[in-house]
């Protein structure tokens, strides 16, 4: 079987699979029930001292597709127990499950006394590292926390010295997606002494209204506010920002920790190719329970096996140098569909959408018997692969690439470039 255990920020792990910090890792009972189902660390909800944390009800809005959710919106703060509870059951957890992984998240307002007294307790507790959390787009940040610190690239960099001048373990920056070029809020912790970064926080979202109270969900009482959206909905901004720091100069180098959207064993498998070191996960427990860990730990196995891997080495990093800027893809690069008559279930799906939204590159013939054949007019189709994607039979519709002859040819060599003339 394949050998699953990873390091980041200089921590042994058993495997990458670690709960992010959130409701699930709130107190000594999650924990223990996480690790007895197989995670390999969690991060200790985000712990505060000033001011006083206060949560209130509801908490969650969700985003749906076809009765599925595919996205939470919380609004809960950081931990509401008190400080030196969490850090007494942390030194429980760590002496009980020494093979695990804890870090210690923690958050204060922009004071170094502040930042440096809450890192040395946490660190007195026994944690591996301390992550902090740079990242919560609601409520902490109208204190002056969270994003509102992780927004600014000057503050990341000092914040982030500050930790690292009083504790002698890792320290991981947590960043917000909440920013307009990530590299700005990961240079500035790489520039800070951060040993590594995790990615992606909450992203600012308000998922739903609802239009018999005319609040934003969840409804607190009569009113609404924005909050962290989370779960696999997400997954697509997170892949882009790790892949952002991952093929970087100045940041290639910087580990990651990556967050955002894992729910299954592939997810993790892309995530590591975009060069993550390990994962955190958070809403796919919320929905399903810890033992979805099992099925994460047997798929990536098997997936490895199956591929000659032997370890998260042998294919981290695989898909960085395939992720280019836009000008340096092949300009003649050509693909077409093509549909399979014989598992089409005549529903029509690809002719619509090709005929109202691209390209009309679809026909279809009405025999006498009333069977529908869709066929896909060459000269008119571009390759989008948007009849592929609404075809709700799998491998019905194929993109082939298509022999035109043609060099390999980018957007700065290509004759059309007004640079060119």
């Amino acid at each position: 079987m394949a050998d699953l255990s990873c390091t980041v920020a200089g921590i042994k792990s058993i495997n990458p699979f670690w709960l992010a910090s959130a409701p699930p890792t709130d107190k000594y009972i999650n924990v223990v029930r996480a690790f007895e189902a197989g995670w390999g660390g969690v991060v200790w909800k985000t712990l505060g001292v000033d001011p006083p944390v206060i949560n209130v009800s509801s908490r969650y809005g969700v985003h749906k597709n076809n009765n599925e959710i595919i996205g939470i919106n919380n609004i809960e703060l950081i931990s509401d127990r008190p400080l030196q509870v969490n850090l007494d059951e942390i030194k429980r957890v760590r002496k009980e499950w020494p093979d695990r992984v804890i870090i210690g998240s923690m958050m204060a307002v922009i004071e170094e006394s502040a930042w440096k007294e809450l890192a040395v307790k946490i660190a007195d507790a026994g944690v591996h590292g301390i992550e902090l959390n740079l990242g919560c787009p609601h409520g902490m940040c109208e204190r002056g926390m969270g994003s509102a610190i992780g927004q600014v690239p000057e503050m990341v960099e000092k914040v982030t010295r500050w930790v690292k001048e009083v504790v002698d373990i890792p320290v991981l920056v947590k960043l917000t997606p909440n920013i307009t070029n990530i590299l700005w809020a990961a240079e500035a912790a790489q520039a800070g002494g951060g040993d590594a970064v995790a990615l992606i926080n909450t992203v600012n979202s308000i998922v739903s209204v609802d239009l018999d109270a005319m609040a934003p969900t969840p409804v607190v009482g009569s009113q609404g506010t924005h909050g962290g959206y989370c779960g696999t909905a997400v997954k697509p901004i997170a892949l882009n920002m790790v892949a952002e720091i991952s093929r970087n100069n100045d940041t290639k180098d910087l580990q990651i920790s990556a967050i955002g959207g894992i729910e299954n064993w592939r997810d993790a498998a892309e995530f590591i190719a975009l060069g993550a070191d390990g994962l955190q996960v958070c809403t796919a427990a919320m929905l399903y329970g810890f033992r979805i860990v099992d099925d994460m730990i047997a798929g990536l196995s098997q997936w490895m096996d199956d591929k000659g891997y032997q370890s998260l080495d042998d294919f981290r990093g695989q898909a960085v140098g395939n992720t280019v800027d836009w000008n340096a893809l092949d300009m003649n690069f050509d693909t077409k569909a093509l549909i399979d008559t014989e598992s089409c279930i005549e529903c029509g799906r690809c002719h619509i959408a090709c005929e109202d939204t691209s390209h009309q590159a679809i026909a279809f013939d009405v025999a006498e018997d009333g069977k529908r054949t869709f066929t896909v007019i060459d000269d008119e189709c571009v390759g989008c692969n948007l009849c592929q994607h609404v075809c709700p039979v799998p491998d019905c519709i194929d993109m082939v690439p298509v022999d035109n002859g043609l060099p390999e040819m980018t957007w700065p060599e290509h004759p059309l470039n007004p640079m060119n003339s």
